[in-house]
């Protein structure tokens, strides 16, 4: 870290002192609503001196004294252009036009300026805005962020109608998921058909696949970064939608006098309003909500607080068997202050919660679980010129894991009440990251991440014999508990186990003209955090543990290459990359593990490792009244589990198996089309190598029962997954002076009803006696029709 800073000291002052020169810096809005515009270019024309807005809309470049014509450009807004005197510093905030006359009006377009994007050193990143995301067809009118993502290269799909995502070749859990800085544990909305994302309420989205930013830590796989609106600082606002599962209502207003905004967005379903009138499932109830809320206040043009929180839930009865209630609540206090024209910071506190609730009627169980974290966070960005940034940084994490409260629900259960042991644990980090431009051509971004985690005190731990809490039977070639011989209580003030990484990542970028370039990345991450599931997908009752005394943190490297090119004046681009990525320490399950209600998890689990490598491509047209993307990735998943201190062959004889989440083909095809003013159209087809699984292969009759054998762990695979949603937007004739604008969203998920397989079982018919097959899909063709208003 010493010899890094230095470096970039020297760096510096070799930059500062060459000639005599001011900086020009400033925010850059939406003229409309007063919301800030992330990777909004600004330069100064016929110069190569620019900048590119950051989250927050702040910019800063640094030119030598002179005369100049100050350039601001961004996707769908009217460019900009002022001639300025530079013989002093400057700050200068700029708002601007949407270029299309009718605000309904939606092109999907890349997010920044093509130019800009060949020549950053950044890349396996994907971006969206919340407009694109809208127009894309969703199963039963919902459109959906977590949907929108599996439609890019790299990122798969948990299986039909599920609301987590894979990406290359990356758990569930291997995803750092952000809304406005706050981690969100579950991201699903009736099991997975939909996300808890309301696009109403999202500005942005980006998701790193690889080359992450030294800034986010704790995952080994990508980082989903969600940002809310801001809130119309201009006027009041009113938007939403009616659908047929769920309705959408969002307020914006500026209030202080202008001096500051708010938002509030609300989407709640009412589809249990008509079960008591359907017989079969009148005392069902199945129903979610979603509450975004944002402020924010500029004290003065250096400092502004912005204060954000969502609140989500879902609630389940089914036919009084079950009684299901969880959901995520986040909140985020932020304070944004510019100490300087090359300064920036940004101060964050941040709360974040996942709980759920059951209660299992049938065996009158009732069980209780949470997890929530508190996180401080410091990160500032200092513009030494235009050819290098710095952002650097700390953090202080602290999790609070309650794995379970599981109590009777009657007096007269038999259930035993089982209080699982409180996990706590300590997560700090601290960051510097370099954006170099060392010639025209060749650019750089590097940075290192120093990240530790103490796992803490509080509970009891069991001691096993020879320290072993797993052991290979070798007589019946099986993986069993190990023998505890002792306990050992810690206090809170205690550390039962540390751990600290260093985490280099880097990226390099070389132009080979103005329309191409190659790039190349490397990052190493760590993760402390281990979901427990042993389902393919993100379900309620998941548990998290973190890493300690039997539980090593996950460490990842991944390498990439790509190569970037732009056609035709930037109307068409393509995207190929390459990766590799490794993980340590995947922890995988014994055969017949048992995860639920169990204090000692230790027991169940092996430690392996994992790796992916693939080919990416993404073909897109950017302009005109048809544009699209072509989405294709050929990838492999695999992970090896060895028997270890325990003994035995491990899992799958030692060999290399297939992941639940490895796809050989995943294509994806996204087009819009406007026809006229009135009619637009949009379409997705999805094709997709089917899921691994396990199958039986054989059976034995032992006295009188049937037992069937398995192949080997993820053999097999379900049938190829395919499928066609189609859109048709209608937008009214309306007249220009009135503020009421209101659109129709017609669309059929699944065009063609293919019955895609979500699970396939094997049992016996009680009535023929014979093995059969069940194929479960859960959805066909769906219409749907929704109404969208602003106001």
């Amino acid at each position: 870290m010493k010899y890094l800073c230095l470096t970039l000291f020297v760096i510096t002052s070799y930059f500062g002192f060459c000639q005599e020169k001011y900086s020009i810096s400033g925010n850059i809005t939406d003229a409309n609503n007063g919301e800030t515009l992330l990777g909004a270019t600004v330069y100064l024309q016929d110069t190569n001196f620019g900048a590119t807005t950051n989250e927050y809309g702040f910019f800063s470049l640094t030119a030598p004294k002179g005369n100049y014509k100050l350039i601001i450009s961004y996707v769908g807004y009217t460019t900009y252009s002022q001639d300025i005197s530079l013989n002093n510093d400057l700050n200068l905030s700029f708002e601007l036009q949407e270029s299309a006359t009718s605000l309904d009006e939606v092109i999907i377009v890349a997010e920044e300026s093509e130019i800009v994007s060949i020549k950053k050193p950044q890349m396996s990143v994907s971006k969206l805005n919340a407009q694109t995301i809208k127009e894309m067809p969703a199963v039963l009118g919902e459109v959906d962020v977590i949907k929108s993502i599996q439609l890019l290269p790299g990122v798969t799909s948990n299986g039909e109608g599920s609301a987590g995502f894979h990406v290359r070749g990356g758990a569930a859990d291997q995803n750092l998921v952000l809304l406005d800085e706050a981690i969100i544990y579950n991201t699903s909305h009736f099991f997975g058909f939909f996300s808890v994302f309301n696009t109403d309420a999202i500005k942005n989205i980006k998701l790193y696949k690889g080359d992450i930013p030294a800034k986010f830590g704790g995952r080994v796989s990508s980082v989903l970064d969600v940002r809310q609106k801001d809130g119309n600082s201009k006027q009041f606002a009113l938007n939403g939608g009616i659908g047929l599962i769920s309705s959408r209502l969002t307020a914006e207003s500026p209030i202080f006098n202008k001096k500051g905004s708010f938002l509030i967005a609300g989407r709640a379903s009412y589809a249990h309003l008509f079960m008591p009138y359907i017989e079969e499932v009148k005392d069902d109830k199945i129903s979610f909500y979603d509450l975004n809320l944002k402020t924010n206040y500029e004290i003065n043009k250096n400092n502004k607080l912005y204060l954000s929180g969502y609140f989500g839930r879902d609630v389940f009865n089914l036919s009084s068997l079950i009684e299901n209630n969880y959901g995520n609540a986040t909140g985020n206090l932020r304070w944004n202050h510019v100490f300087n024209d090359k300064l920036f910071s940004n101060l964050s506190l941040i709360y974040s919660k996942y709980d759920y609730n059951i209660v299992l009627d049938f065996i009158e169980l009732d069980w209780e679980a949470n997890i929530k974290n508190y996180n401080i966070k410091y990160d500032l960005g200092y513009y030494v010129n235009n050819n290098l940034t710095l952002d650097f940084g700390v953090s202080a994490l602290t999790y609070n894991v309650n794995p379970g409260d599981i109590q009777p629900s009657t007096e007269t259960s038999s259930i035993n009440a089982i209080t699982l042991d409180k996990k706590r644990a300590f997560e700090g980090a601290a960051y510097i990251n370099a954006e170099h431009k060392i010639t025209e051509k060749l650019a750089l971004n590097y940075g290192l991440r120093f990240s530790t985690f103490s796992r803490l005190g509080g509970q009891t731990m069991a001691n096993y014999v020879n320290n072993l809490p797993v052991v290979y039977n070798s007589e019946l070639g099986i993986y069993e508990r190990g023998e505890e011989e002792s306990e050992t209580t810690y206090s809170k003030g205690e550390t039962i186990k540390s751990f600290a990484n260093l985490e280099p990542r880097f990226g390099i970028s070389y132009q080979l003209n103005k329309l191409s370039s190659l790039k190349g990345s490397y990052t190493r991450s760590a993760q402390y955090l281990h979901l427990l599931s042993n389902t393919s997908s993100v379900t309620p009752l998941d548990v998290w543990t973190p890493s300690g005394q039997y539980i090593k943190p996950q460490l990842s490297n991944q390498y990439a290459l790509g190569y970037y090119k732009n056609f035709n004046e930037n109307t068409f681009t393509l995207e190929l990359e390459t990766y590799f990525k490794e993980v340590d320490n995947r922890i995988d399950y014994i055969d017949g593990s048992d995860l639920i209600g169990n204090n000692n998890i230790e027991t169940e689990i092996l430690s392996g490792e994992a790796r992916s490598y693939g080919l990416e491509l993404l073909f897109r047209k950017n302009k005109g009244d048809f544009t699209g993307w072509l989405a294709y990735t050929l990838s492999k998943s695999e992970q090896r589990t060895l028997g270890g201190n325990a003994g035995g062959p491990g899992i799958n004889n030692g060999n290399w198996y297939n992941t639940y989440y490895d796809r050989t083909h995943d294509i994806s095809l996204t087009g819009s089309y406007k026809l006229n003013d009135k009619w637009r159209f949009s379409s997705n087809f999805v094709f997709q190598t089917g899921r691994p699984v396990t199958y039986p292969n054989g059976q034995y009759n032992y006295e009188g029962l049937s037992i069937a054998t398995y192949s080997n762990r993820n053999e097999n695979r379900l049938p190829t997954y395919h499928r066609l949603d189609i859109s048709a937007t209608l937008t009214p004739k309306k007249s220009l002076n009135k503020r009421w604008k209101g659109e129709w969203v017609f669309g059929i998920y699944n065009v063609y009803n293919r019955r895609n397989a979500a699970s396939i079982s094997f049992n016996q018919n009680n009535q023929t006696a014979l093995n059969e097959a069940t194929r479960i899909s859960i959805f066909g063709a769906i219409p749907s029709v929704t109404y969208n208003f602003k106001f």
